[in-house]
């Protein structure tokens, strides 16, 4: 539906186009997207020795990823299975609050695991008390009361725009940047505060995260032996995997956004599915393949089953 630019209207639905130009294999490109969340969530409710502090943000986290997966993959498979592109003005607004206030949640759990790796290494023998239940609990409120609060706003904002251009999308699901460029009213301020919003979310959270390594690796450097420095460095390297996973497609998303305006659209589309999609399909693998006691666990089940 494309109208001259001058008349403004209320849309009452948008036409996703998945990724433009590659229409023919999407069937194909949505088969590598699955979840194994439920793994990780299964494992540690069933695990005892599991419960601690750090599976715990991990159980928060999985849960994030999993209404994350859940937000965007059934639109998505119905463009790329049936070619269903339309969704209601209404269910476009509800999935761009879910896709940003989730992802911030995910970068809030991803901060505690952060905080939780500073306190077992630079006060271990406080670890317990600093990081009780009580506290581990009202963290992970804390994270998502902050992401409902600061993403809010957002669909609100897209509401009361007025819309001059066609009601296109050529993204695989609903987002905030994409939307904004239909709109024909002045959009400065909602820019603005998408942007303040993200900083104060991934933003802040990557630099107390880097803030937190940077006193770990002090730490472990002062360590009396290098075999313990070793040891010590080979525990973190699960949440150093979870990190690059987790910030590396949102600086990827902001390059080609900022930069890339001369790339391909299937480029631009597949960056933001990518941070979208991928930490959700990769965090359990991360966790699975390089915590020993994640990694065994399944095992030890499959053996007791047979016994």
């Amino acid at each position: 539906m494309s109208l001259p630019n001058n008349t403004s209207f209320h849309l009452s639905t948008f036409l996703l186009l998945g990724i433009p130009g590659m229409e023919a294999i999407h069937t194909w490109i949505s088969m590598p997207f699955c979840l194994g969340n439920f793994s990780i969530l299964f494992i540690i409710r069933t695990d005892s020795n599991l419960h601690e502090s750090m599976y715990f943000f991990l159980c928060m986290l999985s849960v994030a990823d999993l209404i994350l997966s859940t937000t965007a993959m059934p639109k998505i498979l119905s463009i790329f299975w049936f070619h269903d592109r339309e969704i209601y003005f209404e269910a476009c607004l509800v999935q761009v609050f879910l896709i940003h206030s989730l992802c911030s949640m995910a970068s809030g759990f991803i901060l505690a695991m952060a905080f939780d790796r500073y306190v077992a290494i630079c006060n271990p023998l406080r670890h317990s008390i600093i990081l009780a239940h009580r506290v581990i609990q009202n963290l992970g409120l804390v994270t998502i009361f902050c992401g409902v609060v600061l993403y809010t706003p957002q669909p609100f904002m897209l509401w009361w725009l007025s819309y001059c251009r066609a009601n296109v999308i050529p993204h695989n699901y609903c987002e905030f940047m994409p939307l904004i460029k239909l709109a024909c009213a002045e959009t400065r301020i909602c820019r603005t505060y998408s942007l303040t919003a993200a900083f104060f979310t991934g933003g802040l959270d990557l630099i107390l995260i880097l803030c937190s390594y940077v006193v770990i690796l002090f730490t472990v450097f002062h360590l009396p032996s290098e075999a313990a420095q070793l040891k010590t460095m080979g525990t973190r390297g699960s949440h150093v995997c979870l990190i690059l996973v987790a910030y590396t497609p949102v600086f990827l998303s902001f390059l080609t956004h900022r930069f890339g305006h001369h790339m391909a659209p299937h480029i631009h589309i597949f960056v933001a599915k990518i941070f979208v999609l991928i930490p959700p399909m990769v965090n359990p693998m991360t966790y699975g393949i390089r915590t020993k006691r994640i990694r065994e666990c399944p095992l030890q089940l499959l053996t007791s089953h047979k016994h």
